[in-house]
């Protein structure tokens, strides 16, 4: 791999979670930082303040383990994938963003903490999610069972509108049905990826 380090000998390195993509700190490495999270696998810096070399998570015991590497167009920024051992950053978050190092699935994420939102905000009158779940489980899987019939009806239809529609009924009832069994998306994920091997 070819690598530009700057005048300085150094190299910017953004790290990323392989598995959630979220980016969880900036680090700068020299050409010894980079060998040396090749060989041992654990991500090590360069440290500009203690002018050495650092393996994240030599004290706190969060280490990076990495994935992967990959240079950018002008070979002088790296991106590093790796699989964190707890928090990130040094004052104990999961990201040096102060976010939460959470698998996100776009507006479906979005989606699930509006069902979230509105389940604890329990005001059944003014919310037909909260209407839902007060009237129970039952209720909440049936409306699943009567969604997922209009799908596969509107399937065999030469109506692709009304099937996206269906399918979005589905999908959306299909979250809450989840939220009331204590489960989330990253649970479908968790189960999907243990059964690809």
């Amino acid at each position: 791999m070819t690598i530009k380090y700057d005048s300085n000998g150094l190299i910017p390195a953004i790290i990323q979670d392989a598995t959630t993509k979220n980016v969880l700190m900036l680090g700068y490495m020299n050409e010894e930082a980079y060998n040396k999270t090749i060989e041992t696998k654990q991500v090590t810096f360069y440290s500009r303040s203690k002018q050495r070399l650092w393996t994240k998570g030599e004290e706190s015991g969060n280490f990076l383990s990495l994935v992967d590497i990959k240079n950018d167009c002008d070979n002088d920024s790296l991106l590093i994938q790796v699989n964190p051992t707890g928090p990130t950053c040094h004052k104990g978050t999961d990201t040096c963003w102060q976010e939460d190092n959470r698998a996100n699935y776009g507006f479906f994420s979005t989606l699930e903490n509006i069902i979230s939102e509105r389940i604890e905000n329990k005001d059944a009158g003014k919310s037909y999610v909260a209407s839902l779940f007060s009237k129970g489980i039952n209720k909440i899987a049936q409306k699943v069972g009567e969604e997922a019939v209009e799908t596969v009806i509107e399937a065999m239809d030469s109506n692709d509108e009304l099937f996206l529609y269906e399918s979005a009924d589905l999908l959306f009832h299909y979250l809450m049905l989840l939220q009331a069994k204590g489960f989330t998306l990253k649970d479908i994920e968790a189960e999907l990826k243990g059964r690809h091997k």
